[in-house]
């Protein structure tokens, strides 16, 4: 988009919002704006003023959802909000807008320890499916490093939903922290007996204190097999997320901010509203929504 498009964007929108408010949206100068007002504005197309007008829009909807979307995502944010544009005019008015969605990085395998305790077999076969919540949660521990060292988050997720269900953070790998988290999701989900919680062979959840846990809830334990992140793909893919859309986009100088922005990431975001393809676009809280009112609807 030119700076006389701009330019006409903003002459056009400023008796709705103050200009030096449109200057910094649209990253230009107000003083050059008022010059080029001085200077007489020239003519500028309806296309021009119509892609102008629909890039705001659109950055609107990118800066509600953390900067962190991409061209698929922002689509299907966009026809929610009642417009008809399909992915390649969104990719279009992304150029326009200057916006661009988050990459994820590419890594090297996780080796994983194996603990003194008991080892479960694996009963997942990297089959991350279920076909209800509650029947299959997947489980791991990751480090997110500030300035006053490591915080450690341990997550359990939901495979059919990909919503996490628990979580807990510490600044130690104690087995307290996976007891933790998934304290936390039994608590919250109350699940049927016959459940499968699938992790690594960390020595935190081969601890004896970690598979009675399970027990005592009927939780039966599955592991996959030693130094191979594949077998635990679906945690592996939500901490690249987490990292690419909140770690890695800024320093963080205390545990206690990266704690809490950790919190506001999870349960003010990624479950009730980032959207997921593998869910057809719909966030973790809203395809349970959707498979409940299936449910009730078939049944």
């Amino acid at each position: 988009m030119t700076r006389e498009t701009i330019y006409g964007f903003i002459a056009a929108e400023k008796t709705t919002y103050p200009v030096r408010l449109l200057c910094r949206v649209l990253s230009v100068s107000s003083s050059a704006f008022y010059d080029w007002m001085r200077r007489g504005r020239p003519l500028i197309s309806d296309d021009d003023f119509a892609d102008a007008y629909d890039a705001d829009q659109l950055h609107t909807a990118w800066h509600e959802h953390r900067r962190t979307y991409g061209a698929r995502r922002l689509t299907a944010e966009i026809v929610d909000r009642g417009h008809c544009w399909n992915r390649k005019r969104v990719a279009r008015l992304m150029t326009v807008a200057g916006i661009e969605g988050i990459h994820r990085r590419r890594h090297g395998k996780k080796r994983s320890r194996v603990g003194a305790g008991s080892v479960a077999p694996d009963l997942v076969q990297r089959q991350f499916h279920a076909q209800a919540p509650d029947r299959l949660w997947v489980a791991d521990i990751t480090y997110l490093r500030t300035w006053e060292g490591f915080l450690y988050l341990a997550v359990v997720v939901d495979a059919c939903s990909r919503r996490v269900v628990g979580w807990a953070m510490a600044d130690h790998l104690r087995r307290e922290l996976v007891l933790d988290a998934v304290g936390m999701a039994l608590h919250q989900r109350r699940p049927a007996a016959g459940l499968l919680h699938h992790s690594d062979h960390g020595t935190q959840y081969t601890s004896i204190d970690f598979g009675r846990a399970l027990r005592t809830c009927g939780v039966i334990a599955s592991m996959g097999s030693v130094g191979d992140a594949f077998d635990n793909a679906m945690a592996e893919s939500f901490f690249a997320t987490l990292k690419e859309e909140l770690v890695y986009r800024r320093a963080w100088p205390t545990r206690h901010e990266m704690e809490m922005e950790v919190f506001s990431f999870l349960e003010g975001f990624y479950n009730p509203l980032r959207r997921h393809s593998r869910l057809g676009n719909l966030s973790p809280a809203a395809y349970e929504r959707h498979l409940t009112t299936q449910h009730e609807v078939s049944g």
